[in-house]
């Protein structure tokens, strides 16, 4: 049997350093450390996740809160730039130059909308993270992993395991909350996927 596990990044700060250049990930916030403490200790003292191997997005958020909870899991992070999360700018945009070009978009013309030259369509985005589930779920059939990463990239897995394309989402779409647990199993040669929970975050 095979089981992923998607874990979403704690609370990060987004922003430039003292207020020049880019925005970037500068890493937990207090608030995002407390979640991903309450994290560690959930499953410290639960020991309900045992995985094989615990994979981690790079950016440096979704890094901090690995390394928080690794010791729970008793596995090293493995880091894996493909479960990082949308790269739609390159913290050149301001919120609403973001947004005064989104909101003209029509829904057919949004997928492929790129924001910056050198960054991701939503189109490039969903492939990505589709070939890295295939990818890492090939390699470890049977084992259980533990993936740490975004919002984006759980939600995008939900397209993933039940099929249904980006139009699904402009009606509804599943919540992560920040060091939420979403449970995917797959019964031995079985093709089917199943959902045993999602959106966990009984610690906070």
């Amino acid at each position: 049997m095979t089981h992923l596990y998607l874990i979403r990044h704690a609370e990060y700060i987004y922003d430039r350093i003292d207020g020049q250049g880019p925005k970037q990930n500068l890493g937990l916030s207090e608030v995002g450390r407390e979640q991903a403490l309450r994290l560690w200790s959930r499953l410290s003292q639960s020991g309900e996740l045992q995985p094989d191997l615990f994979l981690s997005s790079t950016e440096r958020g979704a890094l901090e809160t690995a390394e928080v909870i690794a010791s729970a899991l008793g596995q090293p992070v493995t880091p894996d730039r493909g479960f990082e999360e949308w790269r739609s700018e390159d913290g050149t945009l301001e919120t609403e130059a973001f947004l005064a070009q989104w909101r003209p978009l029509t829904d057919r013309q949004r997928p492929f909308h790129r924001f910056v030259e050198g960054c991701e369509t939503g189109i490039e985005f969903n492939t990505r993270v589709h070939s890295s589930l295939h990818r890492i779920l090939q390699q470890h059939a049977g084992k259980t992993i533990v993936l740490l990463t975004h919002g984006g990239v759980i939600q995008v897995a939900f397209q993933f395991f039940f099929g249904f394309g980006d139009a699904a989402f402009r009606r509804a779409s599943p919540a992560a909350a920040p060091t939420s647990i979403t449970h995917w199993r797959q019964e031995g040669n079985s093709e089917r996927w199943v959902l045993e929970s999602s959106n966990d975050c009984r610690h906070l």
